[in-house]
């Protein structure tokens, strides 16, 4: 029987998922022999990205062994969180859009933040941003879907100040999500 190639995303996250769970990685080159056993066609460069990408990270398990695990933060991935909330000074949606306000020079790091979450699963109703220089424009998969998605936005901000459609802030993360 041929070999299927085998090159989603979805997919391959999946399986990376199932092989972390399992205690079977424990290099990358491991998780790229593995993933190639199954037909996909990977290298060791995508396989980094995709561990990066779901926010896989290498310890010692209970054996000594060094292994990958999922759902493990390291306190640079938190703080990191926290300065990304830190970015977003305010929400305004419209239809499938969302225009997030940031400092100047924090668009493209606050937009990259946002697709990594959303490649993640961490932020559902994204489907990309476009950064400029002190704005990101985060569009919704649904046609109506901008308020929900800056719901989504604020949550993910983690309670910074933020300011609504109208342009009052926000102190806490509950209002704001009204």
């Amino acid at each position: 029987m041929a070999k299927v190639k085998l090159n989603g995303v979805g997919g391959r996250h999946a399986e990376i998922t199932a092989l972390i769970a399992a205690g079977k990685v424990s290099s990358q080159s491991a998780l790229t022999k593995l993933l190639k056993a199954r037909g996909y066609d990977v290298t060791q460069a995508t396989v980094s990205r995709d561990l990066e990408e779901l926010g896989a990270v290498r310890h010692r398990d209970a054996d000594g062994v060094l292994r990958y695990h999922l759902g493990q933060e390291s306190s640079a991935a938190t703080n990191r969180a926290s300065a990304v909330g830190s970015l977003i000074q305010s929400l305004k949606p419209s239809g499938n859009l969302v225009v997030v306000a940031t400092p100047p020079g924090g668009a493209q790091l606050l937009a990259s933040s946002l697709d990594s979450a959303m490649k993640r699963g961490v932020i559902k109703t994204l489907i990309g941003t476009i950064a400029g220089d002190d704005t990101v424009l985060a569009i919704s998969q649904s046609a109506q879907g901008g308020a929900a998605l800056a719901k989504e936005l604020a949550a993910f901000s983690e309670g910074a100040p933020l300011k609504s459609a109208t342009g009052k802030v926000s102190q806490s993360r509950t209002r704001a999500r009204k």
